[in-house]
């Protein structure tokens, strides 16, 4: 991501985990301090902020009403190889549909920018930080898990690679 191009994102925020991993975010996840709080990813990157209009928020909208709520829990840390430390959200499922609804309606942007064959629906806790002080964070993580939290809407944020530039675009409610 470039400092200068703003950028949006569909977001599941999850601030049933903050006071467990806001510390560890903070330290050892980018993200955190671009002030993008703990999440699950939906779909990123999303369209240009600055093509960003009301037919594109409406049909992200029905996207992910077509979802209905559901519960899940961070129940695991594991790894994405030695350089990110993340918790799994279960069950995945009502992750995958969000992905899959909102990119069924916006084809022209594929999860990661297409980078990974299979999308897996995550929360970081550390994205390239020293693997030492990562692995003490799963150590102080895990025996906290789960934590359960109810996904009842997903939020379009926007912002750059620059401290405390994203903030929400809209809250959008799933079905139900």
């Amino acid at each position: 991501m470039t400092h200068g191009t703003e950028q949006t994102a569909v977001i599941v925020a999850v601030e049933a985990v903050e006071p467990l991993v806001g510390r560890f975010r903070a330290a050892y996840d980018p993200a955190a301090g671009w002030g993008v709080g703990a999440h699950v990813t939906v779909l990123f990157p999303f369209v240009p902020a600055d093509a960003l209009d009301a037919a594109a928020l409406a049909e992200l909208a029905a996207a992910v009403a077509s979802v209905p709520r559901f519960s899940a829990a961070l129940t695991a840390a594991r790894w994405f190889g030695d350089r990110v430390l993340w918790l799994a959200p279960e069950p995945a499922d009502g992750f995958r549909a969000l992905t899959a609804a909102v990119w069924a309606r916006f084809p022209d942007y594929p999860p990661y920018g297409g980078q990974h064959a299979e999308v897996i629906p995550h929360l970081t806790v550390g994205d390239s930080a020293p693997v030492d002080l990562m692995r003490a964070a799963q150590a102080a993580i895990e025996p906290m898990l789960p934590v359960p939290f109810e996904v009842a809407s997903a939020r379009l944020i926007r912002g750059r690679a620059a401290p405390d530039s994203w903030t929400t675009v809209a809250d959008l409610p799933l079905a139900g």
